[in-house]
């Protein structure tokens, strides 16, 4: 058992941004405790006082391509169709299984640094990539990218029953990339498993148009013809959502995931969030890959999305941080399936961070949840614990490989990539 203990604690319980005093005690992969000192304490394998810091979930990444650390200021300053086709397309046909592998264990230890516990990735190789987040005892959701109707079968069997720290949900990569007849397949495994279904959609205006041009549909209402939406599920970027995309969401109850550092950064667009936040559709944030990105830093898209949308509405008091630190957390569980872990709560699994309120950015704690979104940043993560197990902690990494190993692996596989 761990105990934290002296600190302050945000529950997100109920969705409440209230902080408390409480203690929160974990047992193996879950916490088995959450309220104020007891008389009589059981024996802890470790007594972690917070002196004064904030306990809270982790954050969830619900929209990423992890492996793609090989192309991080590789190919960048360029629109995005010319982005994922003179460049990445021809780059990603050299990844094999071993070079995915050790490029995602980089990943992770970004991600531990800015306080994700979990993401929802897409990208290939995905046995390998599996294994990856296993080894490093980190949670994945993974993505499937279509297919035929058995590949994608089996890949649902195959990682639903892996491993706890893996879970699999159907999708593919785009309309712009899939044929009718694939997203067909897709909707076919989908309504076989009930199962909700995820894709890239709407990310830009050209992306948009032409799917109207190819199918007299937007690529939501497409997706939504198809069946692919029955079982729920959503998209990734959501930039351009016309009014009637924004309905179909907001009844069929899916999922919004927002990239507001990628969508800058290859000027998709600046996807209308405090529209969606009235309109009542469930919203949750993810950083993309770390080649759009080029970051996999969870302050920085909080800081973007809340300050974003007040230079879109031109309104300063447009877009609560509150919202936005439920996108982060609550948000990426609801998207993500892990309902078992949005918050800190007896049975929950133990996934959550430190954030380090003794560094000069933090000072004076006049609103600390303001202060996380407004002025936090990755030098605030003082601890990150996936499923019970401290895998970061104050600048060290506890994932079963040396930091110095795995950054020179990925210096050799890029240099490699770049030389075939």
């Amino acid at each position: 058992m761990i105990r934290f203990y002296n600190g302050r604690v945000l529950t997100l319980t109920d969705g409440s941004l209230e902080l408390g005093r409480d203690e929160v005690w974990t047992n193996g992969a879950k916490i088995c405790y959450v309220g104020a000192p007891r008389a009589e304490m059981p024996r802890f394998e470790r007594e972690i006082n917070l002196c004064g810091d904030l306990l809270m979930p982790g954050f969830k990444d619900a929209h990423t391509h992890s492996a793609m650390t090989f192309a991080r200021s590789l190919a960048d300053d360029l629109p995005l169709q010319d982005w994922l086709y003179t460049k990445i397309f021809p780059l990603e046909e050299k990844l094999t299984p071993e070079r995915v592998y050790w490029l995602n264990k980089l990943a992770v230890m970004e991600y531990l640094t800015s306080g994700i516990t979990a993401s929802f990735d897409m990208y290939y190789h995905r046995d390998a990539y599996a294994q990856s987040n296993i080894d490093c005892g980190f949670r994945t959701v993974i993505c499937g990218v279509g297919g035929t109707a058995q590949a994608m079968d089996d890949e649902y069997v195959r990682f639903n029953s892996l491993h706890p720290l893996v879970s699999y949900i159907p999708g593919f990569h785009a309309e712009y990339t899939a044929t009718v007849d694939d997203m067909r397949a897709v909707a076919e495994v989908a309504r076989a498993h009930r199962a909700p279904v995820f894709a890239h959609n709407s990310e830009t205006e050209r992306e948009t148009a032409e799917c109207r041009e190819r199918h007299g549909m937007t690529p939501t209402e497409l997706m939504d013809s198809l069946g692919l939406f029955d079982y729920g599920g959503g998209g990734f970027h959501c930039v351009w959502l016309s009014a009637r995309d924004r309905e179909i969401f907001r009844s069929r109850g899916l999922w919004a995931v927002m990239n507001p550092c990628s969508n800058a950064k290859l000027a998709s667009g600046v996807a209308p969030l405090v529209d969606y936040m009235s309109d009542g559709i469930n919203l949750a944030l993810g950083t993309d890959g770390p080649s759009s990105n080029n970051a996999l830093d969870f302050f920085r898209e909080m800081y973007l999305s809340a300050v974003l949308q007040k230079l879109r509405a031109r309104d300063a008091a447009a877009c609560d941080c509150g919202g936005i630190i439920k996108m982060a957390t609550l948000g990426g569980a609801g998207a993500m399936g892990l309902g078992d872990c949005d918050t800190l709560a007896a049975g929950k699994q133990a996934d959550m961070t430190v954030i380090n309120l003794r560094r000069p950015n933090m000072q004076p704690l006049n609103n600390i949840v303001k202060n996380i979104v407004y002025s936090g940043s990755k030098e605030n993560v003082r601890l990150t614990m996936v499923a019970g197990r401290v895998l970061y902690e104050d600048g060290e990494f506890y994932i079963g490989e040396d930091a110095e190993s795995v950054y020179a692996r990925c210096q050799k596989i890029t240099e490699e990539m770049l030389a075939d």
